[in-house]
């Protein structure tokens, strides 16, 4: 199974690198180290997709958000996205997202963006280990006054009880919303911020306080009040090693003595949990008071 696995990611990895190229199944099957025909087979297994759909669904995602974030042409992003024709392009985005792309790129909507979960991340989960926990940076930050958008669950404390409860699609709603922080985050509410019969832990993006956009059906806002926070940052981690990451940050936060630079904690306002990315470290987020 781990042969398979890490040849998964091997594939999606060279998808990632090598998006705005032709890719073809040959080029996969070497990256993948198996034949074309078992490599095929395999990453359909593990992703749910075939490869030629994982591409095209991937590339249509990232076009979304060009044409949410930037002023350029649509026959630029659909050149970009490998389509050889406007229509061809325009056909594909509706098919995705049920919106032609000028008519998304002059008012974005939330959608549901493609979210690549590597397979690594589902598959291996290695167990925690203090031998090998290393640096967590901490730094003060400022919280404005906002609302999130959020999506409930109904027993979940953390991301796996949450995504069996309310699916995995919910982040790629939010990540086609624009976010004060630039992107989703995940939440641990207090008491006060629950409903009765709903989770303690919930998905969602930070919008202004003003904001007046489309709610996706099944959210709902949220309001939360400036707020002064101790970020917990580790560093970067292997894939598969996301556990280990995730702990060892948590672990420091639990240990860590705000009083020693003038704070202690506020818990009036909900833990944020920002996306586990490699190529960061993991980063959480605590509320605090001046002491």
């Amino acid at each position: 199974m781990i042969d398979k696995v890490l040849a998964v990611q091997r594939m999606q990895d060279y998808i990632s690198e090598h998006l705005g190229e032709k890719i073809t199944l040959a080029e996969l099957a070497r990256a993948a180290m198996f034949s074309p025909f078992y490599s095929a087979r395999i990453f359909k297994e593990l992703t749910g997709l075939a490869p030629a759909d994982y591409v095209r669904r991937l590339r249509l995602s990232k076009s979304a958000l060009r044409l949410r974030d930037d002023n350029c042409r649509i026959i630029s992003v659909a050149m970009d996205s490998g389509y050889e024709s406007v229509d061809g392009y325009q056909r594909a985005f509706l098919r995705e997202f049920g919106k032609n792309p000028a008519e998304y790129a002059g008012a974005p909507v939330p959608i549901g963006l493609f979210t690549p979960y590597g397979v690594k991340f589902r598959y291996i989960r290695k167990e925690y280990s203090m031998e090998n926990v290393t640096s967590v940076f901490v730094q003060v930050i400022d919280k404005p006054q906002r609302k999130v958008i959020i999506k409930r669950g109904i027993k979940a404390s953390e991301y796996w009880a949450y995504c069996q409860e309310v699916g995995c699609d919910v982040w790629g709603i939010l990540t086609s919303m624009k976010s004060l922080c630039g992107e989703p985050v995940c939440l641990w509410l207090t008491e006060k911020q629950r409903k009765a019969g709903t989770s303690e832990y919930v998905q969602g993006v930070e919008v202004s306080e003003d904001y007046s956009g489309e709610i996706p059906e099944g959210f709902e806002v949220i309001e939360l009040p400036a707020a002064k926070y101790l970020m917990f940052q580790g560093e970067p981690f292997k894939e598969e090693d996301y556990c280990e990451a995730i702990e060892a940050v948590q672990k420091a936060m639990n240990r860590y003595e705000p009083s020693v630079i003038g704070y202690k904690w506020d818990d009036a306002n909900p833990r944020i949990q920002l996306e586990p990315r490699g190529e960061r470290g993991y980063i959480e987020l605590r509320a605090v008071n001046a002491k």
